[in-house]
């Protein structure tokens, strides 16, 4: 083997296993941070804290946890009805909720998403090119409202950008303003732009202008019904307002994304774990946490994998 072919291998090697070890690195250096904060603390303070969570609050963050994932089933539902493809609500709701529920564990929630969206799809004989479409469609206004979101919610609150992320801004204002610029970039090009994405045999017109601005909205409701979740389970005088901890957390959603690591775990608790008010005490924002993580996590998981098995299951007996 060449020298330039033995290189060019090892490159590519490398670029497959690059976001595995940067994922891994990004992780141990939360798990680090975490026992930083936690050093004059013990399990038993973590786990006691739980307790003290108030009931109505634990109630309520379900209740919003729920909303949530209801609003989420909306960008398959806003996929469907804009391409032109007829399919019940509930069967949409079905198939999103189980992608978004299990995607958001696993991690690489385009892949993990993208996989069982066709699986449960299909089953109803949607066809393969209007499967791609939906999940263009329904990613993209993902990114457009995170990014909406994010860049308005950031320019207005500018939390301070903990060292461990090691970015190049002491705030989060730089970021929101990037997110705003790069939104309205494509708003003026979508203005102009009327070709239509081929997928195929098939073809997804992107969204006008109204319409992205409208899902922006809507995006706006989703991520503050799922940033009330962590906020109704801190500890009172973690945050100074409502606005501040959905701040917070638009930006530990964001790095735990730009982590690759499964539901983000450890980076989103370190950036919180940062950000907080220095008064409030890290075992007790560390046993919100572990709440936030049970209740917006593992529970939807839970529901999405027995719902997955008997959609599995049904779909066997009806094969013999």
């Amino acid at each position: 083997m060449s020298t330039s072919s033995w290189l060019n291998s090892e490159m590519n090697r490398l670029r497959k296993i690059w976001p595995s070890l940067l994922g891994f690195l990004l992780f141990a250096l939360s798990i680090w941070a975490i026992s930083q904060k936690l050093e004059r603390y013990s399990l038993q303070d973590v786990l006691s804290s739980l307790s003290n969570i108030p009931k109505t609050h634990q109630s309520g963050a379900i209740f919003l946890m729920l909303i949530s994932y209801l609003m989420t089933t909306g960008y398959d539902v806003l996929a469907f009805s804009y391409i032109g493809f007829p399919l019940h609500y509930s069967k949409i709701a079905y198939g999103a909720f189980i992608s978004y529920a299990i995607s958001n564990n696993i991690g690489l929630s385009i892949l993990t998403g993208s996989a069982l969206r066709y699986r449960i799809y299909s089953g109803w004989r949607v066809p393969a090119g209007v499967i791609a479409q939906v999940i263009a469609f329904a990613n993209l206004t993902f990114w457009l409202g995170l990014f909406g979101v994010c860049g308005f919610v950031f320019l207005i609150t500018p939390l301070q950008i903990p060292s461990i992320l090691d970015l190049p801004f002491v705030s989060v204002r730089p970021i929101g303003m990037i997110f705003l610029l790069t939104i309205s970039l494509y708003l003026l090009w979508s203005s102009f732009n009327h070709q239509p994405l081929k997928l195929g045999d098939w073809e997804l017109n992107f969204p006008t202008v109204s319409l992205s601005l409208a899902l922006i909205a809507f995006a706006l409701f989703d991520w503050g019904a799922a940033g009330g979740v962590l906020y109704l389970l801190l500890p009172a005088g973690s945050t100074s307002s409502y606005l501040s901890c959905f701040s917070i957390y638009l930006l530990a959603m964001t790095a735990s994304m730009i982590s690759s690591i499964p539901g983000g775990l450890g980076v989103f608790e370190t950036v919180v774990l940062t950000l907080v008010s220095a008064e409030a005490n890290p075992a007790e924002v560390l046993g919100a946490l572990l709440a936030y993580r049970a209740i917006y996590y593992l529970l939807p998981l839970i529901v999405a994998t027995l719902l997955l098995g008997i959609h599995e299951i049904k779909k066997q007996r009806s094969f013999y």
